[in-house]
Protein backbone atom coordinates (compact mmCIF):
# COMPACT_ATOMS: atom_id res chain seq x y z
CA UNK A 1 0.00 0.00 0.00
CA UNK A 2 1.41 3.36 -1.01
CA UNK A 3 1.70 5.93 1.70
CA UNK A 4 -0.22 9.11 0.93
CA UNK A 5 0.97 12.49 2.17
CA UNK A 6 -1.97 12.57 4.57
CA UNK A 7 -0.99 9.20 6.02
CA UNK A 8 2.61 10.32 6.44
CA UNK A 9 1.59 13.50 8.27
CA UNK A 10 -0.81 11.55 10.48
CA UNK A 11 1.85 8.99 11.37
CA UNK A 12 4.36 11.74 12.15
CA UNK A 13 1.94 13.43 14.56
CA UNK A 14 1.25 10.09 16.26
CA UNK A 15 4.99 9.49 16.64
CA UNK A 16 5.45 12.98 18.14
CA UNK A 17 2.54 12.39 20.53
CA UNK A 18 4.02 9.05 21.57
CA UNK A 19 7.42 10.64 22.23
CA UNK A 20 5.88 13.37 24.42
CA UNK A 21 3.80 10.79 26.30
CA UNK A 22 6.75 8.45 26.85
CA UNK A 23 8.96 11.28 28.15
CA UNK A 24 6.29 12.05 30.77
CA UNK A 25 5.97 8.37 31.71
CA UNK A 26 9.74 7.89 31.97
CA UNK A 27 10.00 10.43 34.77
CA UNK A 28 9.19 7.69 37.30
CA UNK A 29 12.74 6.40 36.89
CA UNK A 30 13.96 9.39 38.90
CA UNK A 31 12.49 7.77 42.02
CA UNK A 32 15.87 7.09 43.65
CA UNK A 33 16.26 10.86 44.10
CA UNK A 34 13.33 10.84 46.53
CA UNK A 35 14.36 7.97 48.83
CA UNK A 36 16.73 9.79 51.17
CA UNK A 37 14.75 13.08 51.34
CA UNK A 38 11.60 11.14 52.30
CA UNK A 39 13.51 9.12 54.90
CA UNK A 40 14.95 12.33 56.38
CA UNK A 41 11.62 14.20 56.38
CA UNK A 42 9.52 11.50 58.07
CA UNK A 43 12.17 9.51 59.93
CA UNK A 44 11.41 6.35 57.97
CA UNK A 45 14.00 3.66 57.34
CA UNK A 46 15.65 4.14 53.96
CA UNK A 47 15.14 0.47 53.09
CA UNK A 48 11.39 0.78 53.66
CA UNK A 49 11.18 3.87 51.46
CA UNK A 50 13.20 2.14 48.74
CA UNK A 51 10.62 -0.66 48.55
CA UNK A 52 8.25 1.89 46.98
CA UNK A 53 9.89 1.65 43.58
CA UNK A 54 9.71 -2.14 43.60
CA UNK A 55 5.97 -1.80 44.20
CA UNK A 56 5.77 0.78 41.40
CA UNK A 57 7.59 -1.56 38.99
CA UNK A 58 5.39 -4.53 39.88
CA UNK A 59 2.16 -2.48 39.60
CA UNK A 60 3.41 -1.10 36.28
CA UNK A 61 3.94 -4.58 34.83
CA UNK A 62 0.76 -6.09 36.29
CA UNK A 63 -1.44 -3.29 34.95
CA UNK A 64 -0.27 -3.97 31.39
CA UNK A 65 -2.32 -7.20 31.48
CA UNK A 66 -5.50 -5.11 31.32
CA UNK A 67 -4.27 -2.23 29.15
CA UNK A 68 -5.24 -3.70 25.78
CA UNK A 69 -8.78 -4.57 26.87
CA UNK A 70 -9.38 -1.06 28.21
CA UNK A 71 -8.03 0.46 24.99
CA UNK A 72 -10.45 -1.67 22.94
CA UNK A 73 -13.36 -0.18 24.90
CA UNK A 74 -12.48 3.53 25.11
CA UNK A 75 -9.76 4.14 22.54
CA UNK A 76 -6.12 5.18 22.82
CA UNK A 77 -6.64 8.94 23.21
CA UNK A 78 -9.12 8.68 26.09
CA UNK A 79 -7.09 5.94 27.77
CA UNK A 80 -3.78 7.84 27.71
CA UNK A 81 -5.50 11.07 28.80
CA UNK A 82 -7.09 9.26 31.74
CA UNK A 83 -3.76 7.62 32.59
CA UNK A 84 -2.09 11.03 32.60
CA UNK A 85 -4.72 12.36 35.01
CA UNK A 86 -4.30 9.38 37.35
CA UNK A 87 -0.49 9.45 37.12
CA UNK A 88 -0.34 13.18 37.86
CA UNK A 89 -2.97 12.84 40.57
CA UNK A 90 -1.07 9.99 42.21
CA UNK A 91 2.09 12.09 42.39
CA UNK A 92 0.20 15.11 43.71
CA UNK A 93 -1.42 12.88 46.39
CA UNK A 94 2.07 11.65 47.29
CA UNK A 95 2.94 15.23 48.27
CA UNK A 96 0.30 14.87 51.02
CA UNK A 97 1.29 11.47 52.46
CA UNK A 98 2.27 11.09 56.12
CA UNK A 99 2.60 7.31 56.40
CA UNK A 100 4.63 4.65 54.63
CA UNK A 101 1.44 2.78 53.75
CA UNK A 102 0.03 5.80 51.94
CA UNK A 103 3.33 6.22 50.11
CA UNK A 104 3.12 2.62 48.87
CA UNK A 105 -0.46 3.22 47.70
CA UNK A 106 -0.01 6.55 45.92
CA UNK A 107 3.55 6.46 44.56
CA UNK A 108 3.58 2.66 44.28
CA UNK A 109 0.24 1.21 43.19
CA UNK A 110 -1.53 4.24 41.66
CA UNK A 111 1.45 5.76 39.86
CA UNK A 112 2.78 2.38 38.74
CA UNK A 113 -0.54 1.15 37.33
CA UNK A 114 -1.25 4.39 35.44
CA UNK A 115 2.28 4.47 34.05
CA UNK A 116 2.15 0.83 32.92
CA UNK A 117 -1.18 1.14 31.11
CA UNK A 118 -0.08 4.27 29.24
CA UNK A 119 3.37 2.86 28.47
CA UNK A 120 2.10 -0.40 27.00
CA UNK A 121 -0.74 0.98 24.90
CA UNK A 122 1.08 4.02 23.48
CA UNK A 123 4.10 1.86 22.56
CA UNK A 124 2.03 -0.89 20.91
CA UNK A 125 -0.17 1.61 19.11
CA UNK A 126 2.84 3.41 17.64
CA UNK A 127 4.42 0.14 16.48
CA UNK A 128 1.16 -0.74 14.70
CA UNK A 129 1.34 2.54 12.78
CA UNK A 130 4.86 1.66 11.57
CA UNK A 131 4.82 -2.13 11.00
CA UNK A 132 7.68 -1.88 8.49
CA UNK A 133 9.97 -0.29 11.12
CA UNK A 134 9.04 -2.06 14.35
CA UNK A 135 12.55 -2.01 15.78
CA UNK A 136 13.27 1.64 15.00
CA UNK A 137 9.89 2.87 16.26
CA UNK A 138 10.15 0.75 19.40
CA UNK A 139 13.62 2.23 19.93
CA UNK A 140 12.39 5.81 19.53
CA UNK A 141 9.40 5.24 21.80
CA UNK A 142 11.22 3.35 24.55
CA UNK A 143 14.22 5.67 24.12
CA UNK A 144 11.93 8.62 24.85
CA UNK A 145 10.90 6.86 28.06
CA UNK A 146 14.58 6.63 28.98
CA UNK A 147 15.15 10.26 28.01
CA UNK A 148 12.39 11.27 30.42
CA UNK A 149 14.35 9.75 33.30
CA UNK A 150 17.56 11.47 32.18
CA UNK A 151 15.99 14.92 31.74
CA UNK A 152 13.98 14.83 34.95
CA UNK A 153 16.92 13.60 36.97
CA UNK A 154 18.06 17.21 36.87
CA UNK A 155 14.59 18.78 37.06
CA UNK A 156 13.43 16.83 40.12
CA UNK A 157 16.84 17.03 41.78
CA UNK A 158 16.83 20.82 41.42
CA UNK A 159 13.33 21.21 42.86
CA UNK A 160 14.07 18.87 45.78
CA UNK A 161 17.20 20.81 46.72
CA UNK A 162 15.57 24.23 46.41
CA UNK A 163 11.95 23.69 47.49
CA UNK A 164 11.91 20.35 49.33
CA UNK A 165 10.58 16.88 48.57
CA UNK A 166 6.88 17.69 49.15
CA UNK A 167 6.84 20.54 46.65
CA UNK A 168 8.85 18.41 44.22
CA UNK A 169 6.09 15.78 44.14
CA UNK A 170 3.52 18.50 43.46
CA UNK A 171 5.52 19.95 40.55
CA UNK A 172 6.34 16.49 39.20
CA UNK A 173 2.66 15.51 39.21
CA UNK A 174 1.62 18.63 37.31
CA UNK A 175 4.38 18.24 34.70
CA UNK A 176 3.70 14.51 34.22
CA UNK A 177 -0.01 15.21 33.75
CA UNK A 178 0.68 17.89 31.11
CA UNK A 179 3.14 15.73 29.16
CA UNK A 180 1.16 12.48 29.18
CA UNK A 181 -2.31 13.93 28.67
CA UNK A 182 -0.98 16.52 26.22
CA UNK A 183 0.81 13.93 24.12
CA UNK A 184 -2.36 11.82 24.11
CA UNK A 185 -4.20 14.47 22.08
CA UNK A 186 -2.01 13.65 19.07
CA UNK A 187 -2.67 9.91 19.25
CA UNK A 188 -5.08 7.91 17.13
CA UNK A 189 -5.96 4.23 17.21
CA UNK A 190 -4.06 2.30 14.57
CA UNK A 191 -5.85 0.25 11.95
CA UNK A 192 -5.06 -3.45 11.92
CA UNK A 193 -2.50 -2.93 9.15
CA UNK A 194 -1.70 0.62 8.10
CA UNK A 195 1.27 -0.10 5.84
CA UNK A 196 2.17 -3.45 4.39
CA UNK A 197 5.81 -4.46 4.68
CA UNK A 198 6.68 -6.20 1.42
CA UNK A 199 9.57 -8.07 3.05
CA UNK A 200 7.51 -9.46 5.93
CA UNK A 201 6.24 -13.02 5.96
CA UNK A 202 2.53 -13.60 6.39
CA UNK A 203 1.99 -14.69 9.97
CA UNK A 204 -0.94 -15.37 12.25
CA UNK A 205 -2.29 -12.71 14.54
CA UNK A 206 -2.44 -14.75 17.74
CA UNK A 207 -4.89 -14.04 20.52
CA UNK A 208 -3.45 -14.20 24.04
CA UNK A 209 -5.03 -17.64 24.53
CA UNK A 210 -3.49 -18.92 21.31
CA UNK A 211 -0.12 -17.41 22.19
CA UNK A 212 -0.08 -19.13 25.58
CA UNK A 213 -0.40 -22.49 23.84
CA UNK A 214 2.94 -21.91 22.15
CA UNK A 215 6.21 -22.81 23.88
CA UNK A 216 7.80 -19.73 22.29
CA UNK A 217 5.75 -17.49 24.59
CA UNK A 218 7.30 -19.08 27.68
CA UNK A 219 10.79 -18.98 26.21
CA UNK A 220 10.40 -15.27 25.45
CA UNK A 221 9.15 -14.78 29.01
CA UNK A 222 12.30 -16.43 30.41
CA UNK A 223 14.48 -14.12 28.31
CA UNK A 224 12.43 -11.07 29.31
CA UNK A 225 12.69 -12.05 32.97
CA UNK A 226 16.47 -12.50 32.69
CA UNK A 227 16.96 -9.19 30.88
CA UNK A 228 14.92 -7.24 33.43
CA UNK A 229 16.27 -8.99 36.52
CA UNK A 230 19.87 -8.32 35.48
CA UNK A 231 19.30 -4.78 34.26
CA UNK A 232 17.04 -3.51 37.02
CA UNK A 233 19.01 -5.11 39.85
CA UNK A 234 22.43 -3.94 38.70
CA UNK A 235 21.25 -0.47 37.74
CA UNK A 236 19.50 -0.11 41.11
CA UNK A 237 22.67 -0.83 43.11
CA UNK A 238 25.24 0.71 40.77
CA UNK A 239 26.32 3.35 43.28
CA UNK A 240 26.77 0.76 46.03
CA UNK A 241 28.84 -1.50 43.75
CA UNK A 242 31.13 1.42 42.94
CA UNK A 243 31.72 2.19 46.60
CA UNK A 244 31.96 -1.35 48.01
CA UNK A 245 33.60 -3.33 45.20
CA UNK A 246 35.50 -0.73 43.17
CA UNK A 247 36.62 1.40 46.13
CA UNK A 248 35.30 4.64 44.63
CA UNK A 249 34.27 7.57 46.76
CA UNK A 250 30.56 8.38 46.95
CA UNK A 251 30.70 11.36 44.58
CA UNK A 252 32.52 9.44 41.83
CA UNK A 253 30.28 6.38 42.21
CA UNK A 254 27.20 8.62 41.98
CA UNK A 255 28.28 9.67 38.49
CA UNK A 256 27.51 6.13 37.40
CA UNK A 257 23.80 6.90 37.87
CA UNK A 258 23.89 9.55 35.14
CA UNK A 259 26.07 7.33 32.95
CA UNK A 260 23.59 4.48 33.29
CA UNK A 261 20.77 6.74 32.09
CA UNK A 262 22.81 7.86 29.07
CA UNK A 263 23.87 4.37 27.98
CA UNK A 264 20.42 2.94 28.73
CA UNK A 265 18.81 5.51 26.43
CA UNK A 266 21.47 5.03 23.74
CA UNK A 267 20.95 1.26 23.80
CA UNK A 268 17.23 1.68 23.26
CA UNK A 269 17.64 3.77 20.13
CA UNK A 270 20.74 2.14 18.58
CA UNK A 271 19.86 -1.51 19.17
CA UNK A 272 16.22 -0.98 18.25
CA UNK A 273 17.16 0.38 14.82
CA UNK A 274 19.87 -2.26 14.40
CA UNK A 275 17.37 -5.06 15.04
CA UNK A 276 15.47 -4.06 11.88
CA UNK A 277 18.64 -4.65 9.86
CA UNK A 278 20.35 -7.67 11.43
CA UNK A 279 17.41 -9.38 13.18
CA UNK A 280 16.04 -9.27 16.72
CA UNK A 281 17.50 -12.59 17.86
CA UNK A 282 21.02 -11.59 16.84
CA UNK A 283 20.66 -8.42 18.93
CA UNK A 284 19.48 -10.49 21.91
CA UNK A 285 22.47 -12.81 21.52
CA UNK A 286 24.74 -9.76 21.68
CA UNK A 287 23.02 -8.20 24.71
CA UNK A 288 22.92 -11.38 26.79
CA UNK A 289 26.55 -12.17 25.92
CA UNK A 290 27.74 -8.69 26.96
CA UNK A 291 25.68 -8.82 30.16
CA UNK A 292 27.03 -12.27 31.04
CA UNK A 293 30.64 -11.19 30.44
CA UNK A 294 30.10 -8.04 32.51
CA UNK A 295 28.66 -9.80 35.56
CA UNK A 296 31.27 -12.58 35.48
CA UNK A 297 34.02 -9.93 35.27
CA UNK A 298 32.58 -8.09 38.27
CA UNK A 299 32.40 -11.39 40.13
CA UNK A 300 35.99 -12.51 39.45
CA UNK A 301 38.13 -9.42 38.72
CA UNK A 302 39.31 -6.81 41.18
CA UNK A 303 37.36 -3.75 40.09
CA UNK A 304 38.94 -0.39 39.41
CA UNK A 305 37.46 2.80 37.98
CA UNK A 306 37.76 1.73 34.32
CA UNK A 307 36.53 -1.85 34.66
CA UNK A 308 33.61 -0.79 36.86
CA UNK A 309 32.35 1.87 34.46
CA UNK A 310 32.89 -0.35 31.40
CA UNK A 311 30.85 -3.19 32.91
CA UNK A 312 28.06 -0.93 34.13
CA UNK A 313 27.89 0.91 30.80
CA UNK A 314 27.67 -2.40 28.95
CA UNK A 315 24.87 -3.71 31.15
CA UNK A 316 22.90 -0.44 30.91
CA UNK A 317 23.31 -0.29 27.11
CA UNK A 318 22.16 -3.90 26.72
CA UNK A 319 19.24 -3.53 29.13
CA UNK A 320 18.01 -0.56 27.11
CA UNK A 321 18.33 -2.60 23.93
CA UNK A 322 16.49 -5.57 25.42
CA UNK A 323 13.55 -3.45 26.57
CA UNK A 324 13.34 -2.09 23.01
CA UNK A 325 13.69 -5.35 21.09
CA UNK A 326 11.11 -7.37 23.02
CA UNK A 327 8.03 -5.36 21.91
CA UNK A 328 9.16 -5.79 18.30
CA UNK A 329 9.96 -9.48 18.67
CA UNK A 330 6.55 -10.21 20.20
CA UNK A 331 5.05 -8.53 17.13
CA UNK A 332 7.26 -10.66 14.86
CA UNK A 333 6.28 -13.89 16.63
CA UNK A 334 2.59 -13.34 17.36
CA UNK A 335 1.39 -10.53 15.08
CA UNK A 336 0.35 -6.92 15.71
CA UNK A 337 -3.44 -7.19 16.00
CA UNK A 338 -3.35 -8.18 19.69
CA UNK A 339 0.11 -6.79 20.38
CA UNK A 340 -0.65 -4.80 23.54
CA UNK A 341 -2.42 -7.81 25.13
CA UNK A 342 0.24 -10.32 24.10
CA UNK A 343 3.17 -8.12 25.06
CA UNK A 344 1.42 -7.33 28.33
CA UNK A 345 1.69 -11.03 29.21
CA UNK A 346 5.35 -11.34 28.24
CA UNK A 347 6.02 -8.04 30.03
CA UNK A 348 5.21 -9.66 33.37
CA UNK A 349 8.85 -10.75 33.21
CA UNK A 350 9.65 -7.09 33.94
CA UNK A 351 7.66 -6.95 37.17
CA UNK A 352 8.79 -10.36 38.43
CA UNK A 353 12.37 -9.59 37.38
CA UNK A 354 12.26 -6.27 39.24
CA UNK A 355 11.43 -8.09 42.49
CA UNK A 356 13.56 -11.21 41.93
CA UNK A 357 16.94 -9.47 41.80
CA UNK A 358 16.58 -8.14 45.33
CA UNK A 359 15.13 -11.43 46.62
CA UNK A 360 18.01 -13.45 45.15
CA UNK A 361 20.50 -10.95 46.60
CA UNK A 362 19.01 -11.30 50.08
CA UNK A 363 19.17 -15.11 49.83
CA UNK A 364 22.65 -15.21 48.25
CA UNK A 365 23.96 -12.73 50.78
CA UNK A 366 26.32 -10.78 48.51
CA UNK A 367 26.63 -8.86 45.26
CA UNK A 368 29.03 -11.39 43.77
CA UNK A 369 26.89 -14.45 44.42
CA UNK A 370 23.97 -12.66 42.78
CA UNK A 371 26.17 -11.84 39.76
CA UNK A 372 26.79 -15.57 39.26
CA UNK A 373 23.04 -16.31 39.24
CA UNK A 374 22.44 -13.52 36.73
CA UNK A 375 25.31 -14.75 34.56
CA UNK A 376 23.92 -18.29 34.48
CA UNK A 377 20.47 -16.98 33.52
CA UNK A 378 22.08 -14.99 30.70
CA UNK A 379 23.76 -18.16 29.41
CA UNK A 380 20.40 -19.95 29.43
CA UNK A 381 18.87 -17.05 27.50
CA UNK A 382 21.68 -17.24 24.94
CA UNK A 383 20.80 -20.89 24.29
CA UNK A 384 17.13 -19.95 23.89
CA UNK A 385 17.99 -17.12 21.46
CA UNK A 386 20.04 -19.56 19.38
CA UNK A 387 17.23 -22.12 19.12
CA UNK A 388 13.89 -20.25 19.24
CA UNK A 389 12.02 -19.72 15.97
CA UNK A 390 8.84 -17.91 14.88
CA UNK A 391 5.77 -20.17 15.28
CA UNK A 392 4.70 -21.63 11.93
CA UNK A 393 1.17 -22.70 12.82
CA UNK A 394 -0.43 -21.10 9.77
CA UNK A 395 1.82 -22.96 7.35
CA UNK A 396 1.25 -26.29 9.10
CA UNK A 397 -2.52 -25.84 9.02
CA UNK A 398 -2.45 -25.09 5.30
CA UNK A 399 -0.31 -28.18 4.73
CA UNK A 400 -2.73 -30.37 6.67
CA UNK A 401 -5.71 -29.07 4.67
CA UNK A 402 -3.90 -29.71 1.38
CA UNK A 403 -3.07 -33.22 2.56
CA UNK A 404 -6.68 -33.96 3.40
CA UNK A 405 -7.85 -32.64 0.02
CA UNK A 406 -5.35 -34.85 -1.77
Amino acid sequence: MLKTEKQSNSRLLILIGTIITQIGLGTIYTWSLFNQPLADKFGWQLSRVSVTFSITSFALAFATLFAGKIQDKIGIRKLITLSGIILGGGLILTSKVNSIGMLYLTAGVIVGAADGIAYMTSLSNCIKWFPEKKGLISGISVGSYGAGSLIFKYVNSGVISSKGVTFAFLCWGIIAFILVSGGAQLLKDAQEVTVVDAKAEVKNDYTPTQMLKKKEAYLLFIMMFTACMSGLYLIGIVKDIGVQLAGLNTAVAANAVAMVAIFNTAGRIILGALSDKVGRLKVLLFTFAVTAISVFVMDTVHLNFGIFFACVAGIAFCFGGNITVFPAIVGDFFGLKNHSKNYGIIYQGFGIGALSGSVIASIAGSFKATFVVIGVMCLISIVIALTIRVPQEKTSRRTKLEGRTA
